[in-house]
């Protein structure tokens, strides 16, 4: 078991949440390689098989493995809520070689297989060569895998935190933390993570960092070695649905405001961004801002404000107009 010791309150008043498209990255092609991330990403892995399957994942794969240490330089914990893909890249490729040899090292060791030790052997003869190859592998894994189900994913990772921080507000940490994942919870201590692992983490005036994946299910995983912040990466909400299609929509409906202005104001049973929006129904941003401004004239849809997002919702008239076509 891993504690994360919480020493004070500014380690405490210091949790946060954040995205990382980086930590994603390095998830889907696990999840590419292991039958057990498919569980929920068959839609996904039908349209990216074809062009994944042109690269060599092998240096990547032999510092990701199934059983053992990852090295935490691929995926350095964000420093804001949401950063750029092509940011955490850079931060990546700029790893001291120093650091590079000492993670992958470490995750050598933990693996047992030796057609894998003798791969990280190879990266180690030289560091600075790895990093370079691995940090373009990254890169292929992004544009091949992710950039253009990004949009989807977001969307998300954005509402588990969403809905997560209303619990941390209106219940406090304990209770936002009991729903990440049965491996997790809090002790008198500071916050137990139940692995093979058996140490104590000092959290201190940087806090403990908690970031959702799409692609982690059905584990929990922990970055605890120094540098590093303190992270707990968990199994988003909502992953069944995530490549679900959109809900049938009525004919009549369809025929009243045309069939995607229809599918948008079906889709609005919670408030939803325009960028969600445009993920849900593989559309542009653009030619959803269009429908919706449509819907918005109409009087069929309004506003709401949560933080610097502004999602949509249907109004009283498009309530009863969803519900004339139930």
């Amino acid at each position: 078991m891993t504690l994360l010791a919480m020493r004070d309150r500014e380690s405490v008043l210091a949790v946060r949440f954040a995205i990382s498209p980086l930590w994603e990255t390095q998830a889907a092609v696990q999840a590419l390689a292991d039958e057990r991330g498919r569980t929920y990403h068959g839609p996904w892995l039908h349209h990216v098989l074809a062009d994944a399957t042109r690269i060599d994942w092998m240096p990547l794969l032999a510092v990701l493995p199934r059983s053992g240490y990852v090295p935490d330089f691929l995926t350095p914990p964000p420093t804001t809520a949401a950063p750029a893909f092509g940011d955490q890249l850079a931060q990546v490729g700029a790893t001291d070689p120093l650091q590079v040899a000492i993670e992958i090292q470490r995750c050598r060791e933990s693996v047992h297989d030796e057609m894998s030790r003798r791969r990280l052997g190879s990266l180690l003869a030289d560091p600075e060569r790895a990093r370079d190859q691995l940090t373009g592998l990254l890169a292929d894994a992004w544009t091949t895998l992710l950039e253009r189900h990004w949009a989807r994913v977001r969307s998300l990772l954005d509402h588990d935190i969403a809905e997560r921080s209303r619990t941390l507000a209106r219940h406090g940490l304990r209770h936002a933390l009991a729903g990440l994942h049965p491996k997790v919870r809090w002790t008198d201590d500071g916050i137990s993570l139940r692995n093979d692992c058996e140490r104590t983490v000092a959290v201190d005036e940087r806090g403990l960092l908690l970031m959702p994946s799409a692609y982690l299910w059905p584990r929990v995983a922990a970055i605890i070695e120094e540098p590093w912040q303190p992270t707990i990466i968990y199994p988003a909400n909502g992953i069944a649905a995530l490549w679900q299609s959109t809900q049938a929509v009525p004919e009549a409906l369809s025929r009243l405001l045309g069939r995607t202005r229809a599918r948008i104001l079906t889709t609005l049973d919670e408030p939803l961004s325009t960028t969600a929006l445009a993920a849900k129904h593989a559309l542009s941003p653009a030619g959803v801002s269009r429908h919706l401004l449509a819907l918005r004239n109409a009087g069929l849809v309004t506003t709401t404000r949560n933080g610097h997002e502004v999602r949509y919702r249907p109004t009283e008239l498009g309530l009863m107009l969803l519900q004339a076509n139930d």
